[in-house]
């Protein structure tokens, strides 16, 4: 099975429920950006990213500096002290983003249902030296009202939201001819409501304080590209495709709001997380076998993109961007 990826880091360590305290940045911190934890999603064979957690210990500083270049170091100095939202913060492709942002300095906040391992990462960070802050809050996205919360919490305690990165996402092994009703609902409450809902409430954060430049993320997957013969994802896969929809219809209103709010899709394809091995909980065996079949993508690749997507000047919006590894097939 698949599910929201979790947390870990934090700064002050604000209780669960609370966006805690205020950022600390060391100003000659690293900004390149990239790394992360483990896991996140995908799916079997040539499968498709599900949503995972996992921690997995930084790459050094000079090893992340390579994987970004000078493409991070100008373009994201705008975003210096900013705050960003990052969903399933805590594992898998939300802890890599999270820590990404916290490099370059930005004020993260990290949701998950459980804030444990978005705790460790934020004490990580801040051990590291690097310019920004993390701070865990405990939110169950299946929950509007504990999303509602949230964004007031952010309001109230940090003014807003500039940057929202939706990525939290699961998946369930319910096939469209004898799934359950409850694991559909599960699905799609997390991966299109639960999305839409943040999209919502972070624009109204940035209207309302007149930020014109914000970015709304969505991390999405393959399986919104493509359906594969596997029908234990096909319901994930139509959840996948409604991301790809809403993406394109948040830029158009966007366009009719004549703001300068962009919106972007990262759809990666194989993740090497334990997505499998919640898809496949009755036979690990079979899950490890997944990523042993070819090179996958790591988390810390799809957290790159974020940063080249956040890089990209004012006046470029970059759509979609559809990775896969190198040997996957579909």
């Amino acid at each position: 099975m698949w599910r929201i990826a979790e947390d870990r880091r934090v700064e002050a360590r604000p209780q669960a429920h609370q966006v805690g305290g205020g950022s600390k940045r060391s100003s000659g911190g690293n900004r390149a950006a990239a790394a992360g934890s483990a896991a996140v999603r995908e799916q079997p064979d040539s499968s498709d990213p599900g949503r995972s957690s996992a921690n997995q210990v930084p790459s050094s500083r000079s090893e992340v500096d390579g994987r970004l270049g000078t493409m991070a170091r100008g373009g994201m100095d705008r975003w210096r002290d900013r705050l960003a939202l990052v969903t399933g913060a805590s594992g898998g492709i939300g802890a890599a983003v999270a820590r990404a942002l916290v490099q370059q300095g930005l004020k993260v906040v990290g949701c998950a249902r459980t804030v444990g391992n978005i705790e460790e990462l934020a004490a990580e960070c801040k051990s590291a030296g690097y310019p920004g802050t993390l701070i865990p809050y405990r939110c169950d996205l299946s929950n509007e009202e504990d999303i509602l919360s949230m964004f007031s919490a952010i309001r109230s305690q940090h003014s807003g939201v500039d940057i929202c990165i939706n990525n939290a996402g699961l998946a369930r092994p319910d096939t469209l001819l004898s799934g359950s009703t409850s694991g559909w609902k599960e699905m799609f409450n997390v991966n299109v409501l639960a999305l839409s809902i943040c999209t919502r409430e972070a624009y109204q954060s940035m209207k309302e304080r007149k930020v014109d430049d914000g970015h709304i993320i969505n991390i999405n997957s393959m399986s919104g590209h493509r359906v594969l013969p596997q029908s234990v994802t096909h319901f994930y896969s139509a959840t996948k495709y409604a991301v790809t929809a809403l993406t394109e219809g948040l830029r158009l209103e966007l366009r009719e709001a004549q703001t300068h709010i962009r919106a972007t899709c990262i759809s990666p394809g194989l993740v090497e997380t334990q997505f499998a091995f919640r898809l496949h909980d009755k036979d690990p065996e079979k899950a490890a076998a997944i990523y042993g079949q070819i090179e996958c993508l790591k988390p810390e690749d799809v957290a790159a993109a974020v940063i080249y997507v956040l890089s990209a000047p004012p006046h470029v919006q970059i759509g979609d961007i559809q990775m896969r590894p190198t040997e996957q097939v579909t």
